[in-house]
């Protein structure tokens, strides 16, 4: 699996995001919004499941590197 190349990357396929969300809400939208399958794989890695912001996002995927 390939990690998409930085949290900003990853931030722009999670445009629209409604927070608090679950990792499904934000698997949900990033296919939504036309993520790779990569970027899917690597949002069902992150060992959070639930986000109360897109902080929370950002530092789960910086952990998940």
């Amino acid at each position: 699996m390939a990690n998409p190349g930085s949290a900003a990357e990853l931030e722009k396929y999670l445009k629209g995001v409604d927070f608090p969300a679950s990792k499904d809400d934000l698997i949900s939208k990033a296919r939504s919004n036309g993520a790779p399958d990569d970027v899917i794989d690597m949002i069902n890695s992150l060992s959070e499941s639930s986000f109360s912001s897109p902080v929370d996002v950002a530092k789960a995927f910086g952990h998940s590197r």
